[in-house]
């Protein structure tokens, strides 16, 4: 029946190519086109033989093309199939029998709708499906690249996109097909812990994207083998099996897995190597990883680890330098744990220990040489042999007492010669130091710094206490903070020097049992406070400068660099005001203790007792008039005489007498004055020295 149809419709066609003899207008070769579609519309409802179609269809041919032509200037016509005659030879019963079994073959399709086709041809580009449609569909071959083979009859799934798009082409999508129905197959995938097949599509970071149903899953560089893969491109472009291990639906992410299909045989093999083991059992592996903190060791189809302390006995900074990928070593066993199937392994065990091999005469005080492999801040340790070493502590690289570091000394790599202090074989432990090498500055310390001699030290360190100072190599002192000056208070040794510059020292005692120097730098000059004691006698008046106030008083600077405490009852001024720092003022010495170099000051005094004195002066001379003015009278009385002029004469001695007085004590007050603003001066000229 469908080689009738098929040969009917190229008859149809072949109808009204025959008639055409001569060029016709446009619209005439318009209506042929339709001419030749009213055949192709009644082929499928013919069953006349090859002879009779050509001779019954041309002249209906010939019919409409001459009706076209002449409505071809009229307004377009409503064309109803049914209202319109049929010239066939067939019943209406025959015709629509016919037309069922048409209907029949075709199928009733609706878009966005998924359904399944076949293969009926394909080319390097492109692929025709029949989904029973009254037309084929046409797919890329990218959408099938991720099947081994695309063959002729092959069925797919195929998503219908649309039936009929402008050109009258049926649009389907095997891509969209396979999304659609790709969750649900890799869901019911990972509930039945189904193995999948899947297309490597490239590489990214950390492991491979898969293709599986069209989703685009990520393979993580663990799970491609029980073994680290370095080279994950070879593995591109390859279809393999795998396992869905995770999904994420809410990000729409899935892992796969094809170490997992290897998994479970690889428990049975760790199961029957790990009941087979034994502490001390030698095996062969390969090395399968290398890590900064050891080698990961294939023991076949169990792992051990090689911790990088059990690779070598010497000491190594990195596994690299003792084995190397893929290399097949021999291990020991040295401990395993079945619940955990963790497996310790070492290298160096199957090796004797350097230290059985290490030579016998060597003991304490001898010199060896070595290699600095590790410095620390404690000490360094010194290489003598491979798998041999022993720590020079810090106290033994210098004579010196203040804090070094190993640093200071050393670094890693030096070949140095050292001497053995301490050893014990048993233990494996050995302790070294390089200061005895050179004598030791403590052996003739009697000798090079008796008491009393006079030195220069480098300051080194500051304590609350004092300063620590060095003379030589190995040789530190310390001078006490009251050891410091004779006439000032210091608080914090900061304020007298620094870290670094020297100083002038007197030794005051030697400790050679305790390594220690008693230094003193007043020493170096006399005692001033004996000359203090006839300057700064009690009741003295000085110019003094306020250095700082207190809650208690304050520091007065006086001269020869000397200092003097008021207490804040004396420092009052006659005008009831307190004085300012850096204020100069005269101030009376009330207090002076030499043992304890204390000085008492006091400003206030000093008024006060001019004051008191001045009024004693008045009335004592008020006194003394009244007396004398007493016995004038007397004597005037008695001898009832008149004033003679050598009694006004010695009234008149007598005051020029008082005036004298007066005018000596003026000049002696200015003289003080003098003296005191000279004294001023000179103090601010060498304050001004020494800013310079």
């Amino acid at each position: 029946m469908a080689e009738e149809i098929v040969k009917n419709e190229e008859l149809a066609e072949e109808a009204p190519k025959a008639e055409v003899k001569t060029p016709e207008t446009p619209v005439e070769t318009k209506e042929e086109v339709k001419v030749e579609e009213a055949p192709v519309a009644e082929a499928p409802i013919a069953e006349e033989t090859k002879e009779e179609a050509p001779v019954e269809e041309a002249p209906a041919a010939e019919e409409v093309k001459e009706e076209v032509v002449a409505t071809n200037n009229d307004e377009p016509i409503d064309f109803d199939w049914d209202n319109e005659e049929d010239d066939s030879n067939f019943s209406t019963e025959e015709y629509d029998k016919l037309s069922d079994i048409y209907d029949k073959t075709l199928k009733q399709i609706t878009e966005q709708q998924v359904v399944t086709g076949t293969i009926m041809a394909k080319n390097s580009r492109e692929v025709v499906v029949n989904i029973g449609f009254k037309s084929d569909g046409v797919l890329s071959v990218n959408e099938l690249r991720y099947r081994e083979s695309i063959e002729i009859g092959d069925e797919i799934d195929v998503y219908i996109e649309n039936q009929e798009d402008t050109q009258g082409q049926l649009i389907l999508s095997h891509k969209k097909a396979r999304i659609l129905k790709s969750w649900d197959r890799v869901n019911e995938a990972l509930d039945k812990d189904e193995v999948i097949n899947g297309f490597v599509k490239c590489r990214t970071k950390g492991g491979l994207i898969v293709d599986v149903f069209g989703i685009e899953a990520f393979l993580p560089g663990s799970q491609i083998d029980v073994k680290p893969i370095r080279d994950y491109d070879i593995y591109v472009g390859k279809t393999m099996e795998f396992k869905v291990v995770k999904i994420n639906n809410e990000f729409k992410n899935v892992v796969v897995s094809h170490k997992a299909l290897i998994q479970d045989e690889l428990e049975k093999q760790k199961a029957e190597i790990m009941a087979k083991l034994e502490k001390g059992q030698v095996l062969e592996g390969t090395v399968k990883n290398i890590t900064s903190y050891g080698v990961f060791i294939d023991l076949g189809g169990v792992d051990g680890l090689i911790h990088i302390t059990d690779l070598s006995w010497g000491r190594i900074n990195h596994p690299e330098e003792v084995v190397e990928l893929d290399q097949k070593i021999n291990v020991v066993i040295l401990d395993f744990d079945e619940n955990k199937k963790r497996i310790a392994l070492g290298l160096k065990q199957l090796t004797p220990h350097p230290w059985d091999s290490l030579d016998e005469k060597i003991s304490t005080g001898d010199k060896v040489k070595g290699k600095v492999v590790v410095i620390a801040d404690y000490g360094a340790f010194i290489e003598i042999a491979a798998g041999v070493e022993g720590l020079i502590h810090v106290s033994e690289m210098s004579w010196s007492q203040h804090l070094r570091t190993a640093q200071d000394f050393l670094k890693v790599g030096d070949e140095i010669e050292a001497v053995i202090l301490t050893l014990d074989r048993e233990e494996r432990k050995m302790s070294l130091g390089i200061k005895q090498l050179i004598p030791d500055p403590w052996a003739d310390i009697d000798q090079k710094y008796p008491k009393s001699s006079k030195h220069t030290a480098t300051v080194r360190n500051f304590t609350n206490f004092g300063i620590f100072v060095e003379l030589e190599e190995g040789v530190d002192g310390l001078i006490h903070i009251s050891d410091l000056s004779w006439s000032k208070k210091i608080k914090h040794p900061a304020e007298f020097t620094k870290i670094s510059e020297a100083i002038e020292v007197v030794v005051l005692d030697v400790d050679v049992d305790n390594r220690r120097l008693s230094l003193g730098h007043k020493q170096l000059e006399e005692n001033p406070w004996d000359v203090f004691e006839t300057v700064f006698n009690v009741d003295s008046v000085h110019k003094g400068t306020v250095l700082s106030v207190s809650d208690k008083g304050a520091i007065i600077a006086l001269p020869y660099g000397v200092e003097g405490f008021a207490p804040k009852r004396h420092l009052s001024k006659e005008d009831g005001t307190m004085p300012k720092v850096d204020e100069s003022l005269d101030f009376m010495v009330i207090e002076f203790s030499k043992d304890n170099k204390k000085i008492i000051l006091s400003h206030n005094r000093i008024f006060q007792e001019q004051q008191a004195t001045e009024k004693f002066n008045a009335r004592a001379a008020k006194k003394a008039s009244a007396k004398s003015s007493s016995a004038a009278v007397k004597n005037i009385n008695k001898n009832s005489e008149k004033t003679t002029l050598g009694d006004l004469s010695v009234l008149s001695n007598l005051k020029a007498e008082m005036q004298e007085n007066e005018k000596a004590k003026a000049k002696e007050l200015l003289k003080k004055i003098e003296t005191k603003e000279e004294e001023k001066a000179a103090e601010k000229t060498e304050e001004t020295k020494e800013e310079k």
